[in-house]
């Protein structure tokens, strides 16, 4: 398996020219052109490393690199940035970030970042997350977004699926209503808040069957999985 790198840059034609080069150097490369984007696929698949401009629209890479390190706090993170100055670097080291490239910069110098900041979390290219879940007498089908119980089978749309997934991940924690906000709409507002509640009650219908498993809502807090194993 490839190492898989989340690339984030708002300006299409160096995106295109850094996505290029690093699949020409053997990575596999998602770009996306804002923060809101990125945060999505980042959900969605699975990275081992973030290259994240600074100024983009609808989220900045500060922003992101917040959010992303709320759902995982190892994968690497460098950002790309026009500024150089010492307090914007504090910033970018306070959100999550591990380096930091001004532009302009060479090619050369990208890859030997990239090359470091693997090398230092000795990164492992195999699967990371399950692929198959078992939830008690429920089977969840990540890649596939299906609930198998008694040989039935549940389709679940992309985005229960991805709650799901964001439930399971931190199941027995209490996490907080933004994070599965970002996790999988990219962003967090009052109306994808209440969409949101529409998703979780479907979801405890789904797996009301198994009384192992519960969705607790913490109030003014976010949502509890409780599952036990």
């Amino acid at each position: 398996m490839k190492i898989k790198v989340l690339l984030a840059e708002d300006d299409l034609n160096l995106g295109l020219v850094i996505s290029d080069q690093l699949k020409s150097d053997g990575y596999s490369v998602a770009l996306s052109c804002d923060g809101v984007e990125a945060l999505q696929r980042f959900n969605e698949e699975i990275f081992h490393l973030c290259v994240f401009d600074v100024m983009m629209p609808k989220k900045d890479g500060f922003t992101l690199a917040k959010d992303i390190r709320k759902l995982n706090s190892e994968i690497p993170i460098l950002f790309l940035t026009a500024k150089s100055m010492t307090e914007d670097k504090v910033v970018g080291f306070n959100s999550g970030g591990d380096d930091y490239l001004t532009k302009p910069f060479s090619i050369e110098e990208l890859q030997l970042r990239i090359k470091a900041l693997l090398k230092r979390v000795n990164i492992k290219t195999e699967a990371l997350e399950e692929k198959l879940i078992q939830l008690g007498i429920y089977l969840f089908d990540v890649e596939n977004y299906t609930l198998k119980h008694n040989g039935e089978l549940k389709t679940l749309t992309k985005k229960e699926a991805h709650i799901l997934k964001v439930l399971y991940k931190f199941k027995n924690q209490v996490v907080p209503r933004e994070v599965f906000l970002n996790a999988v709409w990219g962003q967090d507002d009052y109306f994808i808040g209440r969409s949101f509640d529409v998703f979780i009650t479907k979801l405890r219908k789904y797996l009301k069957e198994e009384p192992t498993i519960k969705i607790s809502n913490i109030h003014g807090v976010g949502f509890k999985f409780e599952i036990k194993e």
